[in-house]
């Protein structure tokens, strides 16, 4: 099957949730690979792409970083606002309704983050995309889904065209511009069942006659 990860798909997913159905994540904690990935780096601005039910945006917040959190569901971001209110760090995120495949930021971050998100394009096209939206030595962390022999479904078996390798992240990222700091493929276990994660943390090299 193919999906169409457009407005539509993602207002029924997120709809659904309300139900308790496969939205229902929006009350997850934060993803387990954000608090390792970033702890080390100092807050500034930062974008979640795809930001969904917010527990990553309103974590970083909550340790003094500014957020952007992006995400094409209404219904996503009404959810994540809501959990927001109660997390004392409202003041510190913005919320944004945006169709991450042709919206850009007006500004570059110090962090650029995205966690399973699945827009309406190519999946490492995406990750090209929020890439040039870091700023010169400024991170990127990409969380995804790995893609494995039998991912033919979406939730705990993504389909192929949601998923890649850490390879295939990798290698579009110029040397000349990225130090990858992290690039693993991931096993853990979620909701009882096992996920296999793609996990990548790139610094974007300073500009010449920067430091």
């Amino acid at each position: 099957m193919t999906y169409e990860f457009d407005k539509d798909f993602w207002e029924r997913h997120w709809q659904q949730g309300r139900a308790g159905g496969p939205g229902s994540m929006g009350g997850s904690p934060p993803n387990p690979y954000l608090a390792p990935e970033t702890s080390g780096l100092t807050p500034g601005t930062a974008l979640d792409a795809g930001c969904g039910g917010g527990a990553e945006a309103i974590w970083l917040a909550s340790r003094g970083w500014h957020v952007t959190a992006a995400d094409i569901s209404s219904e996503a971001l009404a959810r994540a606002a809501e959990r927001a209110a109660t997390s004392g760090a409202s003041e510190r995120v913005r919320w944004v309704e945006a169709d991450l495949s042709v919206w850009s930021p007006d500004a570059q971050f110090d962090l650029v983050m995205t966690h399973y998100a699945h827009p309406a394009m190519p999946q490492l096209e995406f990750y090209d995309r929020i890439a040039g939206w870091v700023a010169p030595g400024g991170t990127l962390l990409i969380v995804g889904h790995l893609h494995t022999p039998g991912s033919t479904g979406h939730g705990h078996h993504p389909p192929a065209e949601a998923s890649a390798t850490a390879a295939a992240v990798t290698a579009r990222m110029d040397g000349a511009e990225w130090e990858i700091v992290t690039a693993e493929e991931r096993l853990r276990t979620g909701h009882g069942v096992p996920l296999h994660d793609v996990v990548v943390r790139a610094t974007r090299r300073p500009q010449k006659g920067t430091s």
